[in-house]
Parts: C-alpha cells; sequence; structure tokens
C-alpha cells in the first residue's frame, strides 16, 4: 500500500504584528504594514520568558511539547484505510450463497446477510415478520431507526412499489426472489460494515415472507442502481470493491469484502465493464468464448449474445476428453462417475483482454454421495425469457474479483482465501 507522507513545519513561535522603527526594534510600524515573526522567547517576546532559563533548557522546553503537536497534526491528516469486511459460505446457514458481517442500527444489531451483485436494495427480516427466521432486526430497539413514506425519493427507485395513489402513507413494495416472494416497507437506519458507518441507509424492512428463497438474515444488494451499496454510499467507497469468495466447504470467513480503491490489488488482469441499458444494475463483461483444455470450443461469437435463442453447450467436447458413460444430476447434464476426475480437461473462459483459467474446484460439483463429479455449468431454463450467460459464484470461488465502476472494468486474480 502507498502512503504518503506530508512533511510539516512548525514554527514555534507567535506572530505578532509590531511598527518597527530606527530606535526600537520591537516598536510597531505607524501603518500597520508588517508582519514579523517574533520568537516566543526573543528579545521582542511579549511573554517575557524567564531570564534564567538558558538557551538549551528553552531547547528542550519546546521539544517536550512537540509529541502533544504530532498527536494533533495527525487528527488534521485523513487517513485512507482498507475498509474490509469477512466473508464466509452459506453453509453454517444452510444456504448456496455467501454472507457477510453486517450491523444494522444503533447500537448495531448483528445480522448475516447475503451478498448478491445483482440486487440493489438491501432488506433485512423485521420483528414480528411472518414466514421469517427467529433472527430479526427489532427496529424499536434502535435510535436511529426512522420509517420513509411514498413522498420520499427513494421510494420511487423501489420495485414493486405499493403506494396510495393520493396520500403519504408508508412506502410499501412487494417483490420476488428467486422462487419466492416477500412483502416490506422501506426504512433508514444506520448500516456498519468493517469500521465503516453510513447513516440513513435506505433499506427493506421485510413483513412477510412467501418460500424458502428468502435469505434468512437479509440480503445485501452490491448492484449498480441507486439504492445499492455504491450509490448509497456515496465518495466513501469510489466506486469500487472487491471480494475473494472462500471455497463451499468452508465453515469460516477467511473470505473477504473490499470496499473503496486503496487496499485492492494493483496487478490484476482487467476486462472492460459495459452496460445494458434495459438492464442498468448488472455487470457486464464480454464473454468472448470457452476453452476445453486445449481446444477453443467452436461457438460463432454471435451464439455470446443476450438473445432467448442462443446457448453454449461445451459438454460434447468436454466428454471427449473424459470417459463416459454420462448422466444428468438436477440441472448438471454432464456427469461422470468420479474415478476418471483426473482425466477432466482445464476449463478457460475467455474475455476481451483476459483469460480466465478456472481451477478444478470451480469447474466440478459433486453429488452428495460423492460418487459421481458433474461439470459445474448448466444451461439457462427454458422459461427463462432473455437469455444471460452467468458466471455464478461457485466459478468465483478463491478468486479476487474486482468491481471498478468508475473506470469501468473487471479485473480477476487467483487468491486463495480459505
Amino acid at each position: 500500500m502507498k502512503v504518503e507522507l506530508a512533511t510539516v513545519l512548525i514554527l514555534c513561535s507567535i506572530i505578532c504584528i509590531t511598527k518597527c522603527s530606527a530606535f526600537d526594534p520591537c516598536a510597531s510600524q505607524p501603518d500597520d504594514s508588517d508582519l514579523n515573526v517574533i520568537p516566543i522567547y526573543g528579545k521582542c517576546s511579549p511573554f517575557n520568558p524567564r531570564k534564567t532559563d538558558s538557551w538549551e533548557n528553552r531547547v528542550v522546553n519546546m521539544a517536550s511539547k512537540d509529541p502533544a503537536r504530532m498527536k494533533y497534526l495527525s487528527t488534521l491528516v485523513g487517513q485512507k484505510t482498507v475498509s474490509t469486511a469477512p466473508i464466509a459460505s452459506g453453509q453454517a446457514f444452510n444456504i448456496g450463497n455467501y454472507v457477510v458481517r453486517v450491523k444494522i442500527g444503533t447500537p448495531g444489531q448483528l445480522l448475516f446477510m447475503v451478498l448478491d451483485t445483482s440486487t440493489d436494495e438491501a432488506f433485512v427480516p423485521c420483528s414480528g415478520c411472518t414466514g421469517c427466521s427467529s433472527t430479526t432486526f427489532s427496529p424499536k430497539d434502535s435510535t436511529s431507526y426512522g420509517p420513509l413514506d411514498c413522498s420520499v425519493p427513494q421510494c420511487g427507485q423501489v420495485r414493486g412499489l405499493s403506494c396510495p395513489s393520493t396520500g403519504s402513507g408508508a412506502c410499501s413494495f412487494n417483490q420476488s426472489y428467486a422462487d419466492s416472494s416477500f412483502s416490506a416497507t422501506l426504512v433508514q437506519d444506520s448500516l456498519r460494515l468493517a469500521t465503516d458507518v453510513i447513516p440513513n441507509y435506505s433499506l427493506g424492512c421485510i413483513n412477510a415472507i412467501s418460500g424458502a428463497s428468502v435469505p434468512a438474515q437479509g440480503l445485501l444488494g452490491l448492484g449498480r442502481g441507486p439504492l445499492s451499496l455504491l450509490s448509497q454510499s456515496g465518495s466513501i467507497y469510489s466506486g469500487v470493491f472487491s471480494y475473494c469468495l472462500p471455497s463451499f466447504k468452508s465453515y469460516y470467513f477467511s473470505g473477504s469484502l473490499k470496499l473503496g480503491p486503496v487496499g485492492q490489488p494493483k496487478s490484476i488482469r482487467t476486462t472492460p465493464l459495459l452496460h445494458n441499458p434495459h438492464r442498468p444494475s448488472l455487470y457486464y463483461v464480454n464473454f468472448t468464448g470457452i476453452s476445453v483444455g486445449r481446444v477453443l470450443v467452436p461457438v460463432p461469437s454471435e451464439l455470446l449474445a443476450f438473445k432467448p435463442e442462443h446457448g453454449i453447450r461445451n459438454h460434447h467436447r468436454f466428454g471427449k476428453q473424459v470417459t463416459g458413460p454420462f448422466s444428468s444430476l438436477g440441472a448438471f447434464d454432464t456427469c461422470f462417475v468420479k474415478t476418471y476426475e483426473t482425466l477432466a480437461p482445464e476449463i478457460t473462459l475467455h474475455f476481451t483482454g483476459l483469460d480466465l483459467k478456472l481451477p478444478m474446484e470451480n469447474s466440478l460439483i459433486h453429488s452428495s454421495a460423492g460418487s459421481l463429479a458433474c461439470l459445474a455449468m448448466a444451461a439457462a431454463p427454458n422459461n427463462v425469457n432473455s437469455v444471460l450467460n452467468v458466471i455464478a459464484n461457485y466459478q468465483q470461488q478463491n478468486l479476487r474479483v474486482l468491481f471498478d465502476t468508475v473506470n469501468n472494468k473487471v479485473g480477476i486474480a487467483r487468491e486463495l482465501c480459505n
């Protein structure tokens, strides 16, 4: 980390306006035009230093005050520190996502919230919620909590808004998440990540859940929309964050969410971050191809566009290098006996200016019984209106993924954070 040091010159003197004359060097000038610097222990000092003090004692006396001056000066210098919040696999919570420690309210109430770069809003289960887990946020125990009504600008930025046509009622909304849905009201409270506190953070206070897919202790949206963490934190993080996701097998908070440009890796390969006006909250990169082993899968570039009739299947090329027969396991259609796992070829994802070679733990997933290994890639569901080629969190294990929304780039580098 580059540290810039500022050298401060301290003048152990006082500034007095004096009028100098030919006869009295300590006298003021008639027009008050001259500004003289007078040593505090000098002949013209108005503080009348003790005549018995030697010059050496005066220097020692001044030096004894230096630590206090340095301490004061240090409070005036804005110290840039690394804001890092620990990340863990959701195994301990029986979910397939990653969680981060967040404190909501004053005093802070600890919640393990799921990180999601495809969502803008943050939402937490609140006390009295129907269908929620036993761990909830208690608004009445927070001195910084406040509800928001339909008249505030933030309310108009929420999806699924349900406000009365007239009047200014509570800002209520309904949303779906995966195959579940929930209802909530928009509120404000302080949000703490690591040592950073973001006051007046707008988030959803869930009052009812239908289904089992909504994260039990809430979700923190890292998207690019107006209610996301990047937008609400303003200039604190300068539009930059990165994360390293530990292995799904890990139960420890060994991963990290780094917020802001300070402490981010300097030597990292990047690819342009693209913008889709139809889905402005999502992070897009230009996916140009995929290799299995040393063979580039022959997929025409136009098939990588965001069109519902297009998809990529590379299991035929994969199958030529691994002994079959193949079977299916849920959404994964290229599964084989684990015995042949050592023959599995390396998968490389190609992006503009960046090639990502997937470690084996990022490209193969195993059955619960452990007898099968499957290529950890699945075709998009047929009922999806607009197919997206999604690089999910399984492919991102033990990688540092950097998002720079100011310079419009995404960086990826290998980093073991198990």
